[in-house]
């Protein structure tokens, strides 16, 4: 795992960025949960810390003032340490996408504190879905597939507007994130209810999220069900499926598999379930 220190900060900047890799032990670190801007190259990525010693010079890409929020803000919280799946991950390597895929669920569980960054809703836009008579909140934040694990593993998640103030957590707010996703409180204030959850449960939760890659639809919620499996990026979303649940079979026991229903997926994959 690769993290990326927090500090020290000159005039509210971080000045250095320095990333570190562990294994076995490491240390309490915070996690940035976003979602990607719709061109990669406008978020701070891997390459670009290879490439630039001082970090100013990274400092006008659009995605450098979350990543600058998140370091602050984990500073302020006491943690020496941050992963953001757009830095702290070399993509360039199959090798360790795969392994990041695959313990992605697990490091969101071992993390100190989530931050869930809202970056298209404003403060003004909070109050009045917090407040207003639908109640409802909306943000690409809770159509994606990937913030569903960062949702749900971690213990401590913190929601913050697109101007970096804090909203709440996960237990102030259990209410309105069950509206929004259809997942019952006493789950999102408890992580450890998760895994005894059914199979269909579980799949239902993921039902209507969105991912960029086809595969990625299976490969988000492999934590989620439980199971491990390799990433062939270019299977299509069909095969990741049926490997997806080939897997959960021999994991378990549960006959709900067999009776969860998803339009979209039975048509668009002609599962086993169908």
């Amino acid at each position: 795992m690769r993290l990326l220190k927090t500090g020290p900060f000159v005039s509210g900047q971080p000045s250095t960025l320095e990333l570190h890799e562990f294994r076995g032990q490491k240390e309490r670190y915070a996690i940035l949960s976003h979602t990607w801007s719709a061109t990669a190259h406008d978020e701070i990525l891997f390459t670009d810390l290879l490439a630039h010693c001082d970090p100013q010079s990274i400092t006008e890409k659009p995605g450098w003032a979350k990543l600058a929020f998140a370091l602050e803000q984990a500073d302020e919280d006491g943690k020496e340490w941050l992963w953001v799946d757009t830095v702290c991950i070399d993509r360039s390597s199959s090798a360790e996408l795969n392994e990041a895929i695959n313990s992605a669920y697990e490091w969101c569980q071992e993390s100190a504190i989530c931050y869930a960054f809202l970056e298209d809703v404003p403060l003004e836009e909070w109050h009045e879905m917090k407040y207003g008579k639908s109640r409802t909140l909306t943000s690409r934040w809770f159509n994606r597939g990937w913030t569903l694990t960062e949702l749900l593993a971690p213990g401590h998640v913190v929601f913050y507007s697109m101007e970096w103030i804090r909203l709440g957590d996960k237990h102030e707010l259990s209410g309105l994130l069950s509206t929004a996703t259809a997942i019952d409180v006493p789950i999102i204030e408890d992580n450890n209810l998760v895994e005894v959850q059914s199979v269909a449960k579980r799949m239902s939760w993921a039902a209507k999220r969105e991912t960029a890659l086809p595969e990625d639809r299976a490969y988000s919620i492999m934590g989620l069900m439980g199971v491990n499996m390799s990433v062939l990026y270019g299977e299509g979303e069909k095969k990741a499926f049926l490997r997806l649940q080939q897997e959960i079979i021999k994991c378990y026991d549960d006959p709900s598999i067999f009776a969860w229903s998803d339009a979209e997926i039975r048509t668009r994959n002609s599962s086993l379930l169908t």
